[in-house]
Formats: C-alpha cells, structure tokens, sequence
C-alpha cells in the first residue's frame, strides 16, 4: 500500500483535528499516522518494532481499554476500535518525529514535516492565547460562585414560609430592587 509517488496533500489544519491531548501529552493515533504516511497500521507498527529502541514510553505508548472506550465515544472515525481486542498506539511529537527516520520515503519525510509545523502552530496558538485561558478559568470560577450564592438565596426562599408575596407592576423597579434586597439580607443574617 505504501506508494511514494500518492501526492501529499494535507494541510495542517486536517492534522491539528487528528491531534489529541492523551495523559496530559499532545498525541497522534498509529491509525492517523498510517493514513497520512500512506502505510497500512500494521506496517508502520511493525516499522516501529524493528526499530523499538527508537520509541522509550515518552515518544510512543499504547491506549488503556479506559482511553480507548473514551477515543471511540469522542471520534466517530474510531468506531472499528470498538471491537478491537488491542488498543491503538499513539505517538508524541517526539515519537512522529523519529517516525520519519524509520519510515525512510518521500511521503514520509513530507508528511513529517507538516506534523511538525502543525504541533508548532498549535503549541504556537496556546502560548498566544494564555492570558485567555487564564481568564477564561477566573470567569468560570466566578460563575460557580455566584450559583452557589444564587441557590443559597433560592433555597432560602423556597424554606420560608414567611416572605411575603408582592406583586410588582412596570415601573416599580425600585421596590422589586428593595424587596429581592430585603431577602438577600435575612439570608445573609440566617445563614452565616
């Protein structure tokens, strides 16, 4: 199946979707792999073994049956693992890297090239967007925060026999404000 004159066509953006985040490591499935080498999974597995030294825990480790069912449930495309008896292989950037030494063609040397640059980019987009990140976990903090206020005030309502109902017609949003106001201070008091 291994034809070095099938034109490389990937763009890097078709390699970022086949990029995973596996025990904390930004990884690549040997299926995904084989697919853009142009090699049969078996193949390139059995290129790997040939060369076993080449691939220590950190450039290549096999899926747990956890990881898998959790890699099926996520990609449609993995559904045929469903099945399987053996879990995928996935590889870090260092274990593709040494990918393209073992697999010694054209193809293999393109098709290297673009996943490196594409883990580049994204390890890229992330620094760039740190800050973002960053804020983005503050703001969900918060959130939570104010739920957990907010289901305080509500249960503290819903406990109470004694809150009187008013009805508020448009324009009294003065005493809509005062009355939620009066409720929130017998909560504060009643609870802390």
């Amino acid at each position: 199946m291994a034809d070095d004159k099938l034109p490389v066509i990937v763009e890097n953006r078709e390699i970022q979707d086949m990029i995973y985040t596996i025990r904390g490591k930004q990884v690549m499935v040997d299926r995904d792999l084989a697919e853009l080498y142009h090699v049969e999974t078996k193949v390139l597995n059995q290129a790997v073994k040939r060369n076993i030294d080449r691939f220590p825990v950190e450039f290549r480790f096999q899926l747990d049956d956890e990881e898998k069912t959790e890699l099926v449930t996520n990609c449609d495309r993995f559904e045929t693992l469903k099945h399987s008896t053996s879990s995928p292989y996935v590889f870090t950037e260092q274990g593709i890297a040494m990918l393209s030494a073992v697999l010694r063609s054209d193809v293999a040397i393109q098709v290297s090239i673009k996943i490196m640059n594409a883990f580049v980019e994204m390890r890229r987009f992330l620094i760039s967007n740190a800050g973002i990140f960053e804020r983005l976990d503050r703001v969900e903090l918060k959130q939570l925060e104010t739920d957990q206020k907010l289901e305080k005030v509500f249960n503290y309502i819903a406990t109470q026999t004694e809150v009187k109902q008013s009805i508020f017609y448009d324009g009294q949003i003065y005493d809509a404000f005062s009355f939620i106001v009066d409720l929130i201070k017998k909560l504060e008091i009643n609870s802390f």
